[in-house]
């Protein structure tokens, strides 16, 4: 079988000669984000005489130059994306603009993922583009990017008014997004605080000082594309409205980190979309679950951890500020983001620690979450696996009945079986019948029924209740909601096809339990899920990186219930 090609991710942006910034940056990050999925190209729009200490001098070269450029990259080498950066004067926004519309309104081809990053403004103030090419930005390039993403200065000059609050740049969102765009994410990389003399320090503002805070933003359209159930809403959807969090890094090394984002937003799309074309080609391709759910949301996540881990590299070069490190795709949680409840949210409580068989004779008092964690759905299996030796963790699920008043008789019967026999019993989805049944030992939701049990006030009731919560995550924008909400374990699946119920994504692989395992804290859980219907299965997703397997098949349809329980538990060992 033939090697798959790298997908094509054009830069259109302006030349930086001290390299950290500009065509310089992006093509460093598409090439390292994408770890070779991905090939830069280039279209040069303006040439900066710059250095660390700051910008002497700009040439934009003529238009039809640009229009050169554009037209060799379309013809040879058509992009799967690309990102937009300076458009320094008029003519070149309008000329960019055209060759847009002309690629969306082109039925033969699909149309490239734009990603427009509007440099209007050098960190130390100076406006780098006039009046007239912000207007013909916006009115010309606008309308055909699938993202736009200002930081605080740029937005605020887009808007012609200062964003204070939080509210402030949630409305700024919205109005940014009436411009023409399919979504916009407005940059936390500056606080509330700065260059404002007239903000109020109050809690609200405080917390952008202490974290990066970004604010995305989708049109209904684009978050529909990709979301597995069409009529549910999850935390991560866009078009909610979502902040995406970073601890802040005190460092001055932060140069070219708003090309690095742009330009790895379109890559991390890029990679997806290719991983999306493999399915059924020649070529083929893992189809991995998290790499063909790369939609929009998950790669501003995945772009924030890779500029987030560059910014904690950074090292000064010359006698001003370095720029961003290159690093890779994110392999790690200390720079893996959280998407946040709200901007404000700086004190939330974490639920009751859990920690993993492995680490059980660590000093810490939390509960080891057992080696395999049985789900059955009826109080009969639960009365059979109390009585099972090594079974520890049960959970219960409900897949003949949405009666409320059934499914708390089960609860309240199940609970008392698992009280009586020491094991602790973990109701899925129904959380309200668990908090009134009580007696159970955790809740676990899925992403959908994690944002209406967040809608209806319930996770704190959760949390008052003392009860611990697990969060199922399938894809990277949705490992970053669970994060946010401080769960007791986190699941990923379905890792290998399953037939136990429908499942929106495709299989996830061992890489990316090994990826998972990388990028939550060590201290949370990771029980994988899915397809694990043997021992021998359960071994290889040990060694991957999961503390705990949830079983189905292989407890409820094995011949010999004990002896099953007996090699999964070793197997985990």
């Amino acid at each position: 079988m033939p090697p798959r090609p790298p997908s094509i991710v054009l830069t259109i942006a302006g030349s930086d000669s001290g390299g950290g910034a500009g065509i310089q940056a992006d093509l460093k990050a598409i090439h390292s984000i994408s770890e070779g999925k991905c090939h830069g190209c280039s279209a040069i729009t303006c040439l900066t005489a710059q250095n660390s200490c700051g910008v002497t001098s700009v040439h934009s070269p003529p238009v039809e130059f640009l229009r050169s450029q554009l037209l060799s990259i379309e013809e040879d080498l058509y992009p799967a994306a690309v990102k937009i950066g300076m458009l320094g004067t008029q003519e070149l926004a309008d000329e960019v603009g055209s060759w847009l519309r002309k690629l969306k309104e082109n039925g033969e081809k699909r149309a490239p993922f734009v990603v427009v990053d509007p440099v209007m403004i050098t960190t130390s103030g100076h406006k780098l583009v006039d009046d007239s090419a912000k207007v013909a930005m916006i009115e010309k390039v606008f309308p055909y990017a699938d993202l736009v993403t200002p930081n605080k200065f740029e937005a605020e000059e887009l808007l012609g008014r200062t964003l204070c609050t939080p509210q402030d740049v949630t409305d700024g969102a919205r109005a940014i997004l009436a411009m023409g765009p399919r979504a916009v994410i407005i940059k936390g990389g500056h606080s509330l605080l700065e260059g404002n003399n007239k903000v109020v320090e109050s809690e609200e503002t405080n917390a952008s000082v202490g974290y990066a805070q970004d604010y995305l933003l989708l049109s209904n359209e684009a978050a529909a594309e990709g979301k597995p159930v069409k009529d549910r809403a999850r935390l991560c959807d866009g078009s909610r409205g979502v902040w995406i969090r970073n601890d802040r890094y005190d460092s001055d090394h932060t140069h070219g980190t708003g090309c690095t984002l742009s330009s790895a937003i379109a890559s991390a799309w890029a990679m997806g979309q290719r991983e999306r074309d493999s399915i059924g080609s020649s070529v083929g391709g893992e189809n991995v679950g998290a790499l063909c759910a790369m939609r929009l949301v998950d790669a501003c996540c995945i772009a924030k951890a890779y500029v987030n881990a560059g910014i904690a590299r950074g090292v000064q070069l010359g006698k001003g500020p370095g720029p961003v490190v290159h690093t890779g795709f994110p392999n790690s949680y200390k720079n893996f983001p959280t998407i946040e409840l709200s901007a404000s949210n700086t004190s939330m409580s974490p639920f009751p620690a859990m920690q993993s068989y492995h680490s059980a004779k660590s000093s810490s008092a939390a509960p080891a979450l057992g080696r395999i964690l049985p789900i059955v759905d009826t109080v009969e299996w639960i009365e059979q696996l109390v009585s099972t030796p090594g079974i520890e963790d049960i959970q219960l699920r409900f897949k003949d009945t949405t009666d409320y008043d059934i499914i708390l008789d089960r609860i309240k019967r199940s609970s008392a079986l698992c009280q009586s026999a020491g094991v602790r019993l973990w109701i899925n989805d129904y959380w309200k019948a668990a908090l009134e049944a009580g007696g159970c030992f955790g809740i676990h939701l899925g992403q959908e029924d994690l944002a209406s049990c967040v809608d209806a006030g319930g996770l704190d009731l959760i949390r008052d209740a003392g009860l611990a919560f697990g969060v199922s995550t399938h894809s990277y924008s949705e490992l970053c909601a669970a994060l946010g909400v401080r769960p007791s374990y986190i699941s990923l699946g379905p890792v290998f096809s399953t037939q136990s119920k429908d499942v929106k994504f495709d299989p996830q692989g061992l890489e990316t339990v090994r990826q998972w395992r990388s990028l939550i804290p060590p201290d949370i859980p990771l029980i994988a899920i899915g397809g694990i219907g043997n021992a021998d299965v359960a071994k290889v997703v040990s060694e991957a990186g999961a503390e705990c397997s949830a079983v189905i098949g292989a407890v409820t349809k094995a011949a010999d219930v004990k002896k099953a329980v007996e090699a999964l538990n070793a197997a985990m060992e």
